[in-house]
């Protein structure tokens, strides 16, 4: 059977998925489920322009290209039943994985985590919150500092078969201010290795490029000189940054 026409072929709606914040819907394209935003379901935020997340998302996986590590799903903008929006190719990931989690604070494991924080549950137990030390991770927590994501949820990762890692989820990316919240915080400090800062270096030198021209259609000229700014520290101090500023330095919820 032929690959459809993603941007013209036919979408039809199978789904709701009603745990998202915004209008989120599962649908199909030929045999490929796809998920489908449309921009007339997005609440409006007040620290992000109204109307701009399906863009938001499209632009994050237009860098996740460019740094070659496949971290965020096919996504595009077409149209759709509800009218123009985002589609991401849907992911199936493995149910017996997870890359982060809350355990009881007294059996961290010693080896193959990161701890990155510590609190009580609602019955008054002391958990910690933990990340996988894995490579996928730590080049999405790269991706998350490059994009300024301010919703990284251990929920907006998909554990893959075979250990790779999605992220989805990046309607709140590319503010022009300091905007990073995040679970991904157990590597702060530690330095990029070479392959994570000749990832930044290319994403950097699209944005005078093709990455740049493809950017202009989706973000204004400050997120994008923003994102630039980013990527050019991030390469200069060669390290993890820690949390900064007065905004938390997670979400919430955490999942």
């Amino acid at each position: 059977m032929p690959t459809p026409d993603l941007a013209t072929a036919e979408l039809t709606l199978t789904g709701r998925i009603t745990t998202a914040s915004n209008a989120t819907f599962l649908g199909r394209i030929g045999d490929l489920t796809v998920v489908y935003k449309p921009m007339a379901g997005e609440s409006p935020l007040w620290d992000f322009p109204e109307g701009t997340l399906a863009h938001r998302e499209v632009a994050a996986y237009l860098v996740s290209q460019f740094l070659g590590w496949d971290v965020v799903p096919h996504t595009w903008l077409r149209d759709g039943p509800l009218g123009e929006g985002m589609v991401q190719l849907w992911q199936e990931q493995d149910p017996t994985q997870d890359a982060v989690d809350l355990v009881a604070a007294d059996s961290v494991p010693e080896t193959g985590w990161k701890q990155v924080l510590t609190g009580q549950d609602q019955d008054g137990r002391t958990v910690a919150l933990i990340h996988e030390d894995s490579a996928a991770l730590r080049r999405m927590a790269v991706f998350d500092v490059v994009v300024n994501n301010a919703d990284r949820k251990g929920d907006h990762i998909l554990a893959m078969p075979g250990g790779h890692r999605h992220g989805v989820d990046h309607g709140l990316t590319f503010h022009r201010d300091h905007k990073l919240r995040t679970v991904l915080w157990g590597w702060q400090g530690e330095a990029l290795s070479e392959e994570e800062l000749d990832g930044v270096a290319r994403v950097n030198a699209g944005l005078d490029g093709k990455l740049g021209q493809d950017l202009a259609d989706l973000l204004s000229g400050e997120e994008i000189a923003s994102l630039a700014a980013r990527c050019g520290q991030l390469r200069l101090a060669g390290r993890f940054p820690g949390p900064s500023g007065d905004m938390p330095a997670v979400p919430w919820p955490l999942f």
